[in-house]
Formats: structure tokens, C-alpha cells, sequence
């Protein structure tokens, strides 16, 4: 007997950017009954897309939360970005969901971010199904999209449904589970016709269900026994072996249709609901104990112990802040005190709501499985763990790439300074990959973020939604600076003034480390030479110094810093003294460890007609690219490289000068390198 929780689904719509993901959840909600008309995405008027930026667009910026119901089950579904400088909306959502439609377009094939959001899926072991969409337009190759999954993706992809083509037209698919055709009564496709496969179908549909039976005869031996023996095998028994290794991530089953023209989406809802994970088959959610010495499993339950993760903050100009959370185990309900497991501070639920977009339904009460949002919480943050205050664990932390871009920002007159100090701080709290960073030295706020839209929309939300009037300075690459030797400096703040003086004296050692690790900090003391009241100070010294380097003031990263000796006053010492000095020691430590600057490498893929391939390549070489390979598909060709960011600011403009507009191009960043000691002086102008 299954209850609530086997009939959750929990699933998010990710692809690459134009694959049809919107189009897709906006086709659901209409078939499944929870909208009465049908929204596009051109014309503004989709569900999901309801921020102003995204409608003048046509493009999703922001996550969105919904649902509907399909067969008895639930389905909470998030609809997620696809343009790389807003990975980070995908990242946190793939963090809390159980399972995936990737999506993937009919010509494009697998794009790259369809390859970003299928490592980030890979990352989280998230359950997926693919579905190839757009398979009513002209250059269309269902079954090269299929190839293109098994090899770029190492993935194990299986072909459940075929396409059907008549005159050229798409009108439907092959069902390779009930070995019938699938067609519509008419354009809306509400309505879905079983036939018979035609005879000039019925060859391939044999021989790719054999296939299908194949795959799954190889991941299971009593299955392989039915196969060999010959005897009959039901479409339930299929439809639940695809289940079983869809949820083990050794399968993906293929789905297609053209979600525009309303084919394939009933089918693709019946996937969903038969092959994706309930919370009930993760069985438990796992975390840390308050003191980090262990690790603590909770069944995934209503009478387990409360735990959720909070994996989203948006502030709403009515309601306030919404904090999107994943209930995991347990109940909250309105009213609840709650504790903040990350913090280890105390909160309290003044409102739950569940979203529909950017409207509300407000619920009592939210339950294991539940994707929802919480108001009235004063310090909790994107990735913090919410609990009872007993028991209590800490879940894994969401991890957001770093900033590429930057550019500065500053208030027109007095008046605009407090608004546009508490605009940049709503901001940065509900998107993590948004950094802001006031420079001391010129009186101006840097911003940084994912890629140039990304912050072209952040400073369209300040002017338009937060009325802040500002002036703001073109975007540059986020640089950074690092240091290549380890070395072991001295800081000593000592001030005598009369009457109490300050005395701070801190020895660190730093030390480079490897690439996306940071700044870290240990304390290595001894002795208690330092009264440990003071360390949490030195800490934040450290952190402090390293927001601004010796080369160019860029940021500091990728380096360890540890506490090895010092010595204090029992009257002077005070917090502020060894802040000073641990701030005093890093800059010293700076100067001496052979300083370098960083700057972003992006992952680029510039798909171009063969007749220009010696031009893109000529060009790309020329702004110290990698050319890592060079694919075919049909008459075009598709080139990787790994190239800097500041070679490649306005590249479209280049590129269509280069192709007549023939090419086009995508970017994502990839990692921090080293800049050449010739493109370091011109840099910093020495």
C-alpha cells in the first residue's frame, strides 16, 4: 500500500539555453489540469517566467517552483535556467531535487551546457530521464542526439519511443514499451490516439525494442533469464526494471516530441511519475552531528526528527523574504520554532507557503517531501540546515562557483548611498554566485557575478526594482592574485598611547593550495601563547586581508593560512591588536611568496560553417586559446577551446564579423590560471 510519500515526485526541468525547458513546464501544467490556457515564451506570458527581465527576454533567469498532479502523484517541479551565468539556479536546485528531465534539443544535440547541468546532476546522483524535444524543425536527428548522449556524456542512454514522420511532418511517436503508434486528435493534443504501427515502422520498432530489452537483460539477471527462455515479458515488468535502474543511475531512458506543438508531454508526465524517485526511495537523509565528529542517517518520514535545507532566499516587496526550503524528514508546521543547525541560532515560522511561481497558497503545515517556502526567518541563509533544536544535524553545504565578472557601482547623490547599500545586500543574499565588495580606495562598490548578463540584470533590478539611482562602470574580468611559495611572516601591532596600549603579535605560515579551494585558515598553537578569545579575530583578519591583494587589489585565493606562534599583553591585547597584526603579517606574507595574478579560463564552443573553420581557428589561436577538439556535425563544424576571459569580452561581435552571422558561440567558466608575466604588466600598467 504506497502513502503520501511514494506519491511525491520531485523533479526539475534543466537543458541547455532555447532546449524548450519552459515551454516544457508550462506544457505540463496545462495538460495536467493546474493551468487553463497555454503561456509562450515569446510572448511574455508563461508561468514561470514572471520577472519583468525574463518576459522582455524570453529567456528564464531565476528558478521557479510549481506543481500539479498526474496520476495520483504530486509533482513539485522546478523550472530551471539555461544560460550559463545562471548556473548557480541550477546548482542548488539539483541539490534538494530527486530526480531530472534533461532536455535536449532535436538539431542542437547535446550542447554545453546540456554538459554543465548533466555533471552537475552526476555530482549530486540525481535519477534523469531524457527527452529530445523540437523534433518538428527542419535539420532535426533524433537518433544522433541519442549517440551524442552515450558518447559525450558516458551515459547509457535507452530509446523507449521512436518519432513518426509523414511527409516530413513530425505527427507523433512509436510507444516501444506498448508497441503502438501515438498520435493526436488535434493541435492542442489533448487527446491521444493508440494505433497500430505502420508497416513501413514496424521493422525499426521490432528492432529498437529488442534493444530496449537487451539493455535491460544485461543490469539484470532475472530478466536475462525471461529473454533467453523466451518467455513473455509484460509491459509492467519493463516499466518497472527501467524504474529500478533509473533510480541506481545505471539507465536513462529517451523520451521524445515537440513540446511546442503539444506532442509528448503526457508521456513524458506518465515517465516521471513511473521511473523517477520518490523521497521515499533516498530511505534516509544523512548529515553531521552539531559537534562535526560524525555522520547521522534520519529515515526520510513524517515521524522522523524535522529537517530541511534551505536552498533559496527571495525577497518579496509584499511579504518580505521567502526562504525556499526542502523538508526532508519530519513536519514543521505555522507558528514552529525551528533551530538554524549551520548557525546554531534559534528561529521561528511566521508563514508557510507553497509557490506557484510568484503566487502563493499558505499551508499549516509542510512535511517530509515538501518543497515550500518559510517567512518570518531572521538569519538563516541559502544552504543552512533547519532542525529541531534536538536532535539536530548539519546537511552538506551548497557550493557556488566564483565570480568572472566585475563591475563598479556607485550612488548618484547621498540620498541613493542607504538604498543602494540595503539593494546590494537583498541581492547578495538571494543569489550566491553575486559578490559585492566596497574598495577603500576609490570609494566605489565592486560587483561581481557569473558573466556580463548576469550582471547586466542585477544592475536592471537595482534601477527598476530597487528605484536606486547609480552610476555604473563596464564590466571587467575578475582577476585574482595568489601566491606561488610558501613562506613564514611575523605580524606585530604594538601602540603605546599613555593609558591602555594595543598589543598583537601573530606568526602565520601560507601556504599556496590547489585550484577553487580558496582561502582557508588553521590554528596550529600551542601553549595557549594566544588566549583563544582572540583567534575567531585573527580569523577574520585573515579573511578581511585576503578581500584585497598587493598586485592590483584583486582578491586573494587559493591559499592556506595557519596560526603557528605569537604572544600577547595580559592589559593590551585586545581584538582589534591582533586583527591588525595577522592583517599586517598576510600582506608581508603576500610580498614575499612570489605574487601572481589569476585570471578566469572559459570553456568555449563556437559551432560555425566548414567554409570558415580556418578563420575561427586563426582568430581563437590569436587570443592565446587551447583548441581541445574539433567535432562534424552535419555540414558544420563545432570547436572547443579553452580561452581567457578578457580575450573573448564581445567575442559575438567578432564572431559574426568573422562568419558573415553565420556562427554562433557559448561560454562557461572553467577554472583560474596563471596570467603570463607579459600580459601581467600590461595588466596592471607597469
Amino acid at each position: 500500500m504506497k502513502d503520501e510519500l511514494d506519491l511525491i515526485r520531485n523533479i526539475g526541468f534543466v537543458a541547455h539555453i532555447d532546449a524548450g525547458k519552459t515551454t516544457a513546464t508550462e506544457r505540463v501544467l496545462f495538460h495536467s489540469g493546474k493551468v487553463y490556457r497555454i503561456g509562450e515564451v515569446d510572448e511574455g506570458t508563461t508561468v514561470t517566467d514572471w520577472m519583468s527581465q525574463e518576459k522582455e527576454r524570453g529567456i528564464t533567469i531565476t528558478s521557479a517552483a510549481t506543481y500539479c498532479e498526474w496520476n495520483g502523484c504530486q509533482i513539485n517541479i522546478i523550472d530551471t535556467p539555461g544560460h550559463i551565468d545562471f548556473t548557480v539556479e541550477v546548482e542548488r536546485a539539483l541539490k534538494i531535487l530527486d530526480g531530472a528531465v534533461v532536455i535536449f534539443c532535436g538539431v542542437g544535440g547535446v550542447e554545453p551546457q546540456s554538459e554543465t547541468v548533466w555533471r552537475q546532476a552526476d555530482k549530486y546522483k540525481i535519477a534523469r530521464i531524457a527527452f529530445v524535444n523540437k523534433l518538428d524543425r527542419v535539420g532535426v536527428d533524433f537518433y544522433k542526439v541519442v549517440q551524442e548522449i552515450e558518447e559525450k556524456l558516458a551515459a547509457n542512454p535507452v530509446i523507449t519511443q521512436l518519432p513518426i514522420y509523414e511527409n516530413d511532418e513530425f505527427v507523433g511517436m512509436i510507444d516501444l514499451i506498448k508497441m503502438k503508434a501515438v498520435y493526436y486528435k488535434d493541435e492542442s493534443g489533448s487527446t491521444l490516439i493508440y494505433k497500430k504501427i505502420s508497416e513501413d515502422m514496424n521493422t525499426r520498432s521490432l528492432e529498437y525494442r529488442d534493444k530496449l530489452i537487451e539493455k535491460l537483460a544485461e543490469l539484470d539477471d532475472e530478466f536475462m533469464h525471461k529473454f533467453i527462455e523466451g518467455k513473455k515479458i509484460t509491459e509492467e515488468e519493463i516499466i518497472l526494471k527501467i524504474r529500478k535502474y533509473v533510480l541506481s543511475n545505471k539507465l536513462i531512458p529517451v523520451l521524445c516530441g515537440s513540446v511546442l506543438k503539444n506532442k509528448g508531454v503526457q508521456p513524458l508526465l506518465d515517465a516521471v511519475v513511473n521511473w523517477l524517485p520518490s523521497p521515499r526511495d533516498l530511505k534516509v537523509v544523512r548529515g553531521i552531528t552539531l559537534d562535526g565528529k560524525e555522520f547521522e542517517e534520519w529515515d526520510i518520514s513524517y515521524n522522523a526528527p524535522f529537517c530541511g535545507l534551505c536552498f533559496k532566499v527571495f525577497t518579496d516587496h509584499f511579504v518580505g523574504k521567502l526562504f525556499y526550503t526542502r523538508i526532508y524528514s519530519g513536519k514543521v508546521g505555522t507558528g514552529d520554532g525551528i533551530f538554524n543547525a549551520t548557525k546554531r541560532v534559534k528561529e521561528k515560522i511566521s508563514k508557510i507557503v507553497r509557490m506557484h511561481a510568484n503566487k502563493q497558497e499558505i499551508i499549516k503545515e509542510a512535511k517530509a517531501g515538501d518543497i515550500v517556502c518559510l517567512v518570518g526567518l531572521k538569519d538563516t541563509s541559502t544552504g543552512d540546515t533547519l532542525c529541531n533544536s534536538k536532535p539536530a544535524i548539519v546537511l552538506e553545504e551548497i557550493h557556488f562557483p566564483e565570480p568572472v565578472v566585475s563591475l563598479a557601482i556607485e550612488p548618484k547623490t547621498t540620498q541613493d548611498q542607504e538604498r543602494l547599500f540595503t539593494a546590494l545586500k537583498k541581492i547578495e543574499d538571494e543569489d550566491p554566485s553575486f559578490k559585492v565588495v566596497y574598495n577603500k580606495e576609490t570609494g566605489q562598490n565592486i560587483i561581481s557575478g557569473m558573466g556580463q548578463l548576469h550582471l547586466e540584470i542585477m544592475v536592471e533590478r537595482l534601477l527598476r526594482e530597487f528605484n536606486v539611482k547609480a552610476k555604473v562602470g563596464k564590466p571587467c574580468v575578475a582577476y585574482k592574485e595568489t601566491t606561488t611559495k610558501q613562506v613564514e611572516v611575523t605580524g606585530k601591532f604594538i601602540q603605546q598611547t599613555g593609558g591602555k596600549g594595543q598589543y598583537g603579535h601573530v606568526v602565520i605560515v601560507m601556504v599556496p593550495q590547489e585550484k577553487t579551494k580558496g582561502v582557508s585558515f588553521e590554528n596550529k598553537l600551542k601553549g595557549g601563547v594566544i588566549p583563544k578569545e582572540f583567534i575567531p579575530a585573527i580569523k577574520k583578519g585573515v579573511f578581511e586581508a585576503a578581500e584585497a591583494g598587493i598586485l592590483g587589489g584583486y582578491p586573494v585565493t587559493d591559499l592556506k593560512v595557519t596560526l603557528v606562534d605569537g604572544s600577547s599583553h595580559e592589559v593590551d591585547s585586545s581584538e582589534l591588536s591582533f586583527k591588525i597584526a595577522v592583517e599586517i603579517a598576510f600582506k608581508e606574507g603576500l610580498r614575499k611568496g612570489k605574487p601572481v595574478l589569476l585570471e578566469p579560463i572559459m570553456g568555449l564552443e563556437a559551432v560555425t560553417p566548414e567554409n570558415y573553420l580556418s578563420q575561427v581557428i586563426a582568430d581563437l589561436n590569436s587570443r592565446r586559446a587551447k583548441i581541445t577538439s574539433i567535432a562534424e556535425r552535419k555540414n558544420i563544424k563545432i570547436i572547443r577551446a579553452d580561452v581567457p576571459l578578457s580575450e573573448v569580452f564581445n567575442y559575438a561581435d567578432i564572431l559574426r564579423n568573422l562568419t558573415q552571422g553565420r556562427a554562433s558561440y557559448t561560454i562557461e567558466p572553467l577554472y583560474y590560471e596563471k596570467v603570463p608575466e607579459e600580459f601581467m604588466v600590461r595588466i596592471l600598467g607597469r
